[in-house]
């Protein structure tokens, strides 16, 4: 088992000792080619090579003076070409070796002694040495930074992914462009400074065909096409320019017999070609990652080719531009545009973020935000050189006397407009970037800053998702709300769109709603690589892949979840910023939606409370009103209404005494002295004010305090309960019971009493037959026989009483049976000082009864209203149609009928006139028959002001019917 386990260990163990061992050999390779280059600029900086100014070539007769520059040490001595060169400080010179051993071995500013043969004479000239000109030291310092910063970005993308080709390719590009910039031979020629050139040159001959190759297999394409015969071939055409150029700069140094002057141009010719070379597979690379752009469907893969062509546009383009296009063309640029040369530093940057997908999705920002500022810059220093122009020339005439103050305030000028300028420039742009989406991006800030107003949490939850879904174009979006209650762990969905399925749950243990406490957004990608959870995997799956929290007051109030852009590209930080912008003024906007949400719940509680009370008070069938202290009405439910006939808006704010009758009034005023805290009064006689007219009613009246929220007494409750039907029921019900004990006993009496009766009538009868006229017993037996008649009426009477007849009915015309029962009693009525006043209904209402009974009722309250007018005064007949009724109405202006007496009027045998006046059968009879024709009586009497009787009868089908097509 431990020889398995030592076995299976083995290549592990090995793999980790040569990974270790390929770190230290390329720790040791970049150490070794930094200390190379430190080398390098030490010499670069402490050597200063010095010349003479002339081209010495070997001729049969010697060193001969081919060219003289203007303005050389050489020119200034007075040699001329031709002549020729004998000694240099008395040191005989047979070559050009020889004179470049003397001028290594002397220094700027000396002067050294030339032995000069011109014209057959020999002449000694004295020339100051003057250094050579060695191009712009301080780009050559700059560039060395820009390239040891290039080699370091290298070496440490190859420690964080050794593993992966394009970083290993990277670090060889990485190499080059270290060595092109970076090493610089000094003209000393000894051994290193061949090194440093051949670095040079080598590092440069690599650095286009390295690139070409980079661009051919990054990012995520298969390399497998450049293992074939074909591929080696194209791989062949790439480098093999590289190794032509390297061995023609070879042949020209070493293997030439080419003079000096030859051998230089031959080598400039090369260089041009080296640049044109490297110009041709940088813009060759620049258009392969440009056409696989478009071919790629991977969203990382496009994320990284676009960083590496921003980059290598905005790195390369000023430099080709500026010098190296014009070089190759043959021009000689000016030495300032020499530093254009550092953008190129971000060529390596770019493409180390691109393997190492550092910040992907911000690839357009940085370009914008490069762009914008560079933009900026140069129109600001436009400015400063415009304003600096007009000063000088319209005020100071172009001196340069007031030159400094002129800058000064220049300088102050363009220091106000930088920051306009700059945002101008920034909206610009943005406007020109986002087209279409720019001035939503633009609003979204104001947008949230609005939500404030919005105090609706689903109003406002809608609002929010479709404004930011139309900003970024983003698939899906949810707003999750954080629970109220502490125990509670779940955020509860309040708007989402574009979700097919359930969106996942969220609660603050899980691994996604632990990190909510930071106001920064969360990206899950970057999320799920530093952590495993099922969590965010859930959230990935569902399309979610940036979650970012609305905090306020270090409290999580919401959380804002949205998945990639339509058209699958992730979104920058420049968006991400932005949403949490606005997700800083959703949590206050949310905060106020959510207390006006509770707050409106409470209001809601209460309005639902307070109509319930509502519909309570309204649903009670008895009359309620709420006076205050000062007696107005403050309340005045829909039972009053009906009960009282006063419509609510009438009696608001009314006094009492305005609405109720003076005793009605008293009795609410002593029923509040007695009981303050409640008391009910029963029985108690009030007329409502209907507009039809008003109607006697009995009610029961109770009175309790309206407690103020204090406590103290803030007004009294009115209960109007009216009992007038009750009562009346109650009444009919007495009536009907007493009248069937009264006709039980009627029929009995009537029976026993009844064949007596016939007895004394037939022999009163048959004395008066044969009696004398004159006779006074005959007056004695004319009395008995009246007497007789009387007893046997009443006797009928009662039989009536026990047993009502049913006869078949028919229709009445009411107002003629009342004109009729009037026409009989008009004497009687005349001489009892009686005046009628009649209100007939016309056309006269036809009922459905007996003609003959109807006059009975009529003739008995007729001759009721005379009995009580025994000094005269009004009897009233009014007759009215109510629905499918006719309504007759008799009333006197009599003495009227005590309460106490009203609710006996209808017993038998009950009268309240004076004794042989009356039997007290009247109005038990009337009773009866109103019965027995389905009508009713009603009696209202006030003792002292008279009495008035309303009956109604029902209307025959025929009448009932013809009124009906009338209504409609």
């Amino acid at each position: 088992m431990r020889a398995m386990q030592k076995t299976d260990t083995t290549p592990s163990i090995w793999k980790r000792y040569r990974h270790v061992g390929n770190i230290a050999l390329g720790s040791l390779f970049v150490l070794g080619l930094l200390c190379l280059a430190i080398a390098n600029i030490v010499v670069r900086s402490s050597w200063i090579e010095v010349e003479d100014g002339v081209l010495w070539v070997s001729k049969p007769e010697g060193l001969t003076a081919q060219e003289i520059d203007p303005g050389s040490a050489a020119a200034n001595a007075g040699i001329q070409i031709g002549d020729v060169l004998l000694a240099i400080n008395g040191r005989p010179v047979d070559s050009t070796d020889e004179v470049l051993a003397a001028l290594h071995a002397s220094e700027s500013g000396t002067t050294s002694r030339y032995a000069i043969l011109s014209l057959g004479s020999q002449t000694l000239r004295d020339l100051t040495l003057q250094p050579v000109p060695s191009g712009n030291q301080a780009l050559y310092f700059v560039l060395a930074i820009l390239a040891t910063f290039t080699l370091l970005v290298g070496a440490v993308v190859v420690l964080r992914q050794s593993r992966k080709p394009a970083t290993l390719h990277f670090f060889w590009l990485t190499v080059a462009f270290f060595g092109v910039f970076a090493f610089s031979f000094s003209g000393r020629l000894d051994w290193l400074d061949w090194i440093f050139y051949w670095i040079d040159i080598v590092a440069l001959l690599l650095l286009a065909p390295l690139f070409m190759h980079f661009a051919l297999v990054f990012p995520e394409r298969s390399p497998g096409w450049l293992q074939n015969k074909l591929g080696r071939s194209g791989l062949s055409v790439l480098y093999g320019p590289a190794v032509v150029l390297g061995g023609l700069r070879t042949g020209a140094l070493w293997g030439s017999t080419q003079s000096g002057i030859q051998v230089t141009q031959t080598i400039e010719v090369i260089e041009r070609l080296e640049v044109f070379y490297l110009l041709l597979c940088i813009s060759g690379g620049a258009v392969v990652m440009i056409h696989a752009l478009r071919k790629l469907q991977s969203v990382t893969a496009r994320r990284q080719l676009r960083w590496i062509i921003w980059g290598t546009l905005l790195g390369c383009l000023p430099f080709m531009v500026g010098y190296l296009i014009p070089w190759v063309l043959g021009f000689n640029p000016p030495p300032q545009m020499g530093f254009t040369a550092v953008t190129l530093g971000l060529v390596p940057l770019a493409f180390a973020s691109a393997i190492t997908r550092y910040r992907l999705m911000d690839v357009d920002v940085i370009v914008k935000w490069a762009v914008v500022y560079s933009a900026a810059i140069l129109t600001i220093v436009g400015i400063y050189t415009v304003l600096l122009r007009i000063a000088s020339e319209m005020f100071l005439g172009g001196s340069r006397q007031y030159n400094s103050i002129v800058a000064v305030l220049a300088t102050l000028v363009v220091v106000l407009l930088a920051a306009p300028v700059k945002n101008a420039i920034q909206a610009a742009f943005d406007r020109v970037y986002y087209r279409d989406r720019y001035d939503y991006r633009r609003a979204l800030i104001g947008f949230a800053r609005d939500l404030n107003r919005d105090l609706n949490l689903e109003r406002l939850s809608e609002r929010l998702v479709t404004r930011v879904t139309e900003t970024f174009v983003v698939e899906r979006m949810a707003l999750l709300l954080a629970p109220l209650d502490s125990a509670d762990q779940e955020f509860r969905v309040i708007h989402a769109v574009g979700f097919d399925d359930p969106i996942p749950r969220l609660s603050r243990k899980s691994a996604v709603g632990e990190r909510l406490g930071v106001t920064r957004a969360l990206v899950l990608d970057e999320l799920a690589k530093r952590i495993d959870s099922d969590d965010v995997e859930v959230w990935l799956e569902s399309g979610v892949h940036y979650i970012v929290p609305s905090v306020s007051k270090d409290k999580t109030l919401a959380v804002i979840a949205l998945g990639r852009k339509e058209s699958g590209e992730p979104l920058s930080s420049e968006d991400l910023s932005l949403l949490e912008a606005v997700a800083a003024q959703v949590a206050t906007a949310l905060e106020n939606g959510r207390l006006y949400g509770q707050l409106r719940a409470k209001a809601e509680e209460l309005d639902r409370l307070r109509e319930l009370s509502e519909n309570v008070i309204e649903s009670l069938n008895d009359g309620l009103a709420v006076v205050g202290l000062d007696d107005r009405v403050i309340r005045w439910n829909q039972g009053l209404e009906k009960l009282y006939g006063v419509e609510r808006k009438e009696a608001i704010g009314q006094h009492l005494a305005s609405l109720f009758d003076p005793s009605v009034v008293h009795l609410f005023q002593e029923a509040r002295k007695e009981s303050p805290t409640g008391a009910i009064r029963y029985r108690v006689p009030m007329t409502s004010r209907h507009k039809e007219g008003g109607q006697r009613l009995l009610i029961n009246a109770a009175t309790a305090p309206l407690r103020a929220p204090d406590g103290g007494l803030g007004g009294t409750i009115i209960i109007l309960e009216d009992i007038s039907t009750r009562v009346r029921l109650e009444e009919q019900l007495q009536i009907s019971e007493k009248m069937a004990s009264v006709g039980l006993l009627a029929a009995g009496v009537a029976h026993e009493v009844n064949t007596p009766l016939t007895g004394i009538s037939s022999f009163t009868q048959m004395l008066l037959e044969g009696a004398d006229s004159d006779d006074p017993k005959t007056k004695v037996l004319e009395k008995i026989e009246r007497q007789t008649f009387r007893a046997a009426k009443i006797v009928n009477g009662l039989l009536n009483l026990a047993r009502p007849i049913k006869v078949e009915t028919g229709p009445v015309d009411v107002n003629a049976v009342v004109n009729e029962v009037l026409v009989l009693l008009e004497h009687q009525l005349k001489t009892s000082h009686i005046s009628v006043r009649k209100d007939l209904v016309s056309p006269s209402p036809i009922a459905t009864g007996l003609d003959y009974k109807l006059q009975q009722v009529f003739l008995n309250l007729f001759l009721n209203a005379r009995d009580a007018m025994p000094k005269g005064g009004w009897l009233s007949i009014k007759t009215r149609r109510h629905g499918d009724r006719v309504v007759i109405e008799v009333g006197d202006t009599g003495k009227g009928i005590s309460a106490d007496h009203l609710s006996r009027i209808y017993d038998p045998f009950y009268t309240t006139k004076e004794l042989g006046q009356g039997t007290g059968l009247g109005l038990s009879i009337t009773y009866g028959i109103v019965q027995e024709h389905d009508g009713t009586i009603e009696c209202e009497s006030i003792e002292g002001q008279g009495t008035r009787f309303s009956i109604t009868f029902p209307l025959t089908a025929s009448v009932v019917a013809r009124q009906g097509d009338l209504s409609s």
